[in-house]
């Protein structure tokens, strides 16, 4: 279904280009809101990202130390394979550090990395609340995301990945660290 606001049409258009159609999804998407003075971006928006195989980076809430406890550890690699096991994703590096994760990973064709991201932070948070019982904000709004551009790229990333607990001096090899795609059986 098309939908046509005033006033939104020429900008879009001169943003994304002639020929455009422009849905419900697509608007929202972008976050614009009209005003007297014509359109202005609530908040950065994202358009849907291509498919591809993503470096993702997303923080705990206030940069809590969340991770450094077992049980929250593990419940969330239970959810993050839960969600490979049932085909959303292909899951290439991951590291669970103390206030925040990276993982390298490539969506399913139906699923785009924003809802990849969704279902792991989502399902996450619903873990801990039926579980633990937490109430309170888990994660940072957002993430950061990168698209892998070549065999090399991946490389650097997947390395990276593997690396942070060295760099953070948790352990001195990257393979010690229980919570990384580099520990032996992960």
């Amino acid at each position: 279904m098309t939908v046509d606001f005033p006033g939104t049409g020429n900008f879009l258009r001169k943003i994304l280009g002639k020929g455009t159609s422009f849905t419900r999804a697509a608007l929202s998407l972008t976050a614009l809101r009209l005003s007297a003075a014509g359109v202005r971006f609530l908040k950065p928006g994202r358009l849907i990202s291509p498919p591809g195989t993503y470096f993702v980076t997303f923080l705990t809430w206030q940069r809590c130390r969340l991770f450094v406890v077992e049980s929250h550890v593990r419940l969330f690699l239970k959810t993050l394979y839960g969600y490979r096991r049932a085909g959303r994703f292909q899951l290439h590096a991951s590291v669970i550090m103390p206030e925040h994760v990276h993982v390298l990973l490539t969506p399913a064709d139906d699923i785009t990395i924003e809802r990849a991201i969704q279902l792991i932070k989502g399902g996450y948070s619903h873990a801990v609340g039926a579980e633990l019982g937490r109430k309170r904000e888990i994660w940072q709004r957002g993430f950061t995301d990168h698209r892998i551009r070549d065999a090399q790229d991946y490389a650097h990333h997947r390395e990276y990945i593997h690396q942070n607990p060295v760099a953070r001096r948790l352990v001195e090899r990257a393979p010690e660290y229980r919570y990384c795609s580099a520990f032996p059986g992960i």
